[in-house]
């Protein structure tokens, strides 16, 4: 072989190794990795913010709703080592991330979640009265591919945040724990969406 075609030969091999190793960076970039080294499947994780005091964050499950076979919105649990466990539920803390699949006014998540929590049994009517107002005026409008996500801290009661930005202020235990009920108890109208989130929430070693 003639001196050019190998000096040719050399710098394809070498392109096409260029070429193979940007493609590897670029897929590392796109995969975001969760505290703790564990890669989380497809889509990125909760904002750091979000997720304080998670470390080492695992994601527990995943599943969707539908509504009549349209889908509205996509759900995560987030743990930490502690997991989470149906005997005491408010024993550590974990983060419920709803990402919408179409827009939807603030006032019927309000009016829907205290629908569910009655469907559950949680609170009394005068309660989920005045649950159903602080909700009103704290959840916002949603748009498309907005992300809800409530932190929920033992004793002291959950937090809202939309696209990683906080709303409001936060709001009681009792009322988190009639809250995240909605998905997590055994009484939930959606058990197959419970089952998929709690999928591997057991505490770790």
């Amino acid at each position: 072989m003639s001196t050019a075609r190998v000096l040719t030969a050399r710098l394809l091999s070498a392109r096409l190794r260029a070429a193979c190793l940007a493609a590897v960076c670029l897929l590392g970039a796109c995969l975001p990795l969760p505290a703790g080294g564990a890669m989380a499947s497809a889509g990125p994780p909760v904002p750091v913010a979000v997720v304080q005091g998670l470390q080492p964050l695992r994601l527990a499950g995943e599943g969707s709703y539908r509504w009549f076979g349209l889908l509205i919105y996509e759900a995560r649990l987030w743990v930490g080592q502690q997991g989470y466990r149906d005997s005491d539920p408010g024993a550590a803390p974990f983060v419920l991330e709803l990402r919408y699949a179409r827009s939807l006014q603030g006032s019927r998540i309000a009016e829907a979640s205290v629908e569910q929590m009655e469907k559950v049994g949680a609170g009394s009517a005068e309660q989920r009265k005045a649950w159903l107002q602080a909700m009103t005026g704290l959840f916002p409008d949603i748009r498309k591919h907005d992300r809800l996500a409530g932190r929920y801290e033992p004793g002291q009661g959950v937090r809202f945040f939309l696209n990683g930005a906080p709303l409001g202020g936060q709001l009681d235990d009792e009322f988190a724990q009639a809250f995240f009920a909605i998905w997590l108890s055994p009484r939930t109208t959606a058990p197959s969406l419970r089952a998929a989130l709690l999928r591997d929430a057991a505490p770790q070693p």
